[in-house]
């Protein structure tokens, strides 16, 4: 998209968030990672041109540790924006001072911002959370543009709201049967989870994103966009009203099998 100039103004509307001036590359998990994406309508990478440190009544709120700047940038690149962008912008950014109470030296630094538009100030844009500037790195670039172009794929998965019916149908043979549990979704599009157990074998899951269950459906693979939807999405146990209208064992062999599925999906964010 189409790059416009336009001078770069301090916005007191942009409302400052406290984030890092600096973070390691691989710092961020996927989950994180993807977090920032879809709550962020404007990625690009920018050169820092000057950061203006802000005192007095504008910097009340600052956190202790950090301090507050205006940041004017060039935009290196626009990975994301529909509107695009001008070639400078600014935006406010609270960053932590170093262990002897200096402020970082940002001048110059190449960052990954993640930001939303201000009304009316083209050149203007906030960040979107506490982690939405980035140092830049191609590494950290190449995640973002994977997971960026993984949001706005035309199957891009839908994001699940909650849990709705599940069912259990035992098999011929003893520890054989199939679960089946029906997710809600924002858009209302289909998403169902498959449990298929035979004897002797180890349970085996899929997930379908359509009216019919594919033979060829699989489990998503961690750190792709349908495994972030599920792990982060979903509650750590089934629902009771998901099995109100099963008997006692049917409903107990859908809890166990939907435990099946947390456990192969991990945690949504490893905990250091």
């Amino acid at each position: 998209m189409a790059l416009f100039v336009a001078p770069a103004v301090v916005s007191a509307q942009q409302g400052p968030v406290s984030v890092p001036a600096r973070a390691p590359v691989g710092e961020l998990g996927y989950a994180d990672l993807a977090d920032l994406i879809l709550s962020a309508p404007v990625i690009a990478t920018v050169t820092i041109r000057s950061a203006t440190r802000i005192k007095g009544p504008e910097a009340a709120d600052v956190a202790q540790g950090h301090a507050r700047f205006y940041i004017d940038s060039d935009v290196n690149a626009l990975i994301r924006g529909r509107e695009g962008l001008p070639s400078r912008i600014g935006y406010v950014v609270d960053a932590p001072l170093d262990w002897r109470g200096r402020p970082p030296r940002l001048k110059k630094e190449r960052m990954l911002v993640f930001a939303r538009p201000v009304a009316g100030s083209m050149d203007q844009v906030q960040l979107a959370g506490p982690l939405g500037q980035q140092a830049w790195s191609q590494a950290m670039e190449d995640r973002v543009r994977t997971v960026a172009a993984e949001v706005v794929a035309p199957n891009a998965p839908p994001a699940i709201t909650g849990v709705g019916n599940a069912f259990h149908v035992a098999g011929s043979l003893p520890g054989e049967g199939e679960t089946q549990i029906f997710l809600q979704t924002a858009d209302h599009r289909p998403v169902s989870l498959s449990v298929l157990r035979r004897p002797g074998e180890q349970p085996q899951w899929s997930v379908a994103l359509g009216e019919i269950v594919d033979e060829a459906a699989a489990a998503p693979r961690r750190d792709t966009l349908l495994w972030y939807r599920l792990a982060c999405a979903l509650p750590p146990e089934l629902p009771t009203t998901s099995t109100s209208a099963l008997d006692a064992a049917d409903a107990a062999q859908a809890q166990e099998d939907y435990r099946f599925v947390m456990g192969a999906l991990g945690p949504c964010r490893t905990v250091a």
